[in-house]
């Protein structure tokens, strides 16, 4: 690009909203969220594969919720106080030794899903402690009216992380026996994890490095220094008016996904058992196992989600936020009824996964409405408030879907449990929640919100 006018790259560095500070972030999300989404995605296979039924492994999701909740505040007021940078920083080194532990968790037997646990409370460090810092960055960096083009930017990036990285898995799968249609056996699993978490200890070392030497922290806002309990109560409290009707509704879409989100994975691989086998003519016949197919669906999901995701943003400056936040929420909702309900199909399957892959075009503007309304020096603080209510009240959630999946028998009825109860349950409170936001939502308008 070195004999392009000038003007030419200007207009290209203003549409994806990369500022310096925005274009380091972006590249240090992709590496983090490379690492997460080659691992993370497919966890609940893994413990499958080391024993663990279907109960613990929705105990492991609502402790990951738990992490979701605890984290974001005290990492949004730790942005606010010492700067993105050093934030940052901190925050990936933490998640490298979350991904290590993973990466020596099957050494250790019949301690293995418990390091899973323990690996958890690291890995997700930098994702959800440096949420808030995340948010300030791209605040402090970016115009108001074009916040949402702003976030997708970072969530371009991002998500381009979670095209690349499952189909990274996929091929680590495929490398390790999974050429069949057939489901792999639980060691070959096991074996191509850990190969996998190699990949995303790399990948984590990388982005922490990016984030520390690239990162110029002359432009971090400072907020005052963290006040305990009372300021985070007077912080939920204060948080603007319009987040509220958002907060309800938000909460109500992410308790069904996170009822049934850990089991999507086993959804494909175990209980459609759905592979994939066509014959190429530069390859001859290609047969993938349902483990390495699963990657496959979601690098389409992934495609649809980063091909939308910019228009979408600069359709939310004409149409207004709310309406595309509404869509999102829509998809979410029914994604999972209709994932339970379809047919054994290889080409149903990747259809739907396309279709999942809308609700991400909505995420940008979902990002604005939080942080738009936010004081100059609060972004961090509001955006992690805002993270600890949802998530709080999301924290049962994959728990519940654990035992509805599981099987169990619900009290006073004589409805027992199984993997269409609770995909079903999953999509009525979604929807619950999706028609709760057309209601009562409310649009943020920057030209009316004084900085």
């Amino acid at each position: 690009m070195a004999n392009e006018p000038a003007g030419v790259r200007t207009t290209l560095r203003e549409f994806f909203a990369l500022e310096r500070d925005v274009l380091v972030l972006s590249v240090a999300m992709f590496a983090f969220s490379l690492g997460f989404q080659m691992t993370s995605r497919y966890l609940s296979e893994y413990m499958f594969a080391l024993g663990a039924s279907a109960v613990v492994v929705g105990l492991y999701g609502s402790f990951a919720n738990v992490i979701s909740a605890v984290y974001p505040y005290p990492g949004g007021a730790i942005s606010d106080r010492i700067g993105s940078r050093s934030a940052l920083t901190l925050f990936g080194l933490l998640s490298t030794v979350g991904f290590a532990i993973w990466l020596v968790a099957s050494a250790f037997g019949g301690l293995a899903v418990p390091l899973i646990f323990v690996g958890l409370v690291f890995a997700q460090a930098w994702s959800s402690f440096g949420l808030g810092a995340t948010f300030a960055i791209v605040k402090q960096s970016v115009e108001p009216e074009r916040l949402a083009e702003g976030f997708a930017s970072t969530e371009t990036f991002r998500r381009s992380a979670f095209l690349v990285g499952p189909l990274l898995a996929a091929g680590v799968f495929v490398a390790a026996g999974g050429t069949s249609t057939d489901s792999m056996t639980n060691p070959q699993v096991v074996s191509a994890f850990v190969v996998v978490l190699a990949v995303a200890v790399a990948f984590a070392l990388a982005g922490t490095l990016a984030q520390r030497v690239l990162y110029d922290p002359a432009g971090d806002s400072f907020g005052k220094e963290f006040g305990g309990v009372g300021q985070l109560v007077a912080d939920l409290r204060d948080l603007p008016s319009e987040l509220r009707p958002l907060l309800v509704a938000d909460t109500l879409v992410r308790f069904a996904n996170g009822m049934v989100y850990v089991f999507f994975v086993v959804v494909v691989t175990r209980f459609l058992e759905v592979g994939l086998s066509l014959r190429l003519p530069a390859f001859g016949l290609v047969s993938l196992s349902p483990q390495a197919y699963f990657g496959i669906l979601l690098g389409i999901e992934m495609t649809v989600a980063l091909l939308t995701m910019v228009p979408v943003a600069r359709l939310a400056r004409r149409v207004g936020l709310k309406p595309v936040v509404a869509v999102g929420f829509a998809v979410y909702a029914v994604f999972p009824v209709l994932l339970i309900t379809a047919p054994a199909d290889p080409l149903v399957l990747a259809g739907l996964f396309a279709f999942s892959g809308l609700r991400f075009a909505g995420l940008p503007a979902h990002k604005a409405l939080i942080v738009g309304p936010a004081e100059a020096g609060t972004g961090g603080r509001v955006t992690g408030a805002y993270y600890l209510v949802r998530n709080l009240v999301v924290i049962p959630s994959a728990a519940l879907g654990g035992a509805l999946y599981g099987g169990l028998a619900v009290p006073g009825t004589a409805i027992t449990g199984s993997p269409t109860l609770a995909f079903g349950a999953a999509t009525v409170v979604g929807l619950l929640g999706t028609a709760y936001f057309v209601v009562f939502g409310e649009e943020f308008r920057p030209a009316h919100h004084a900085e």
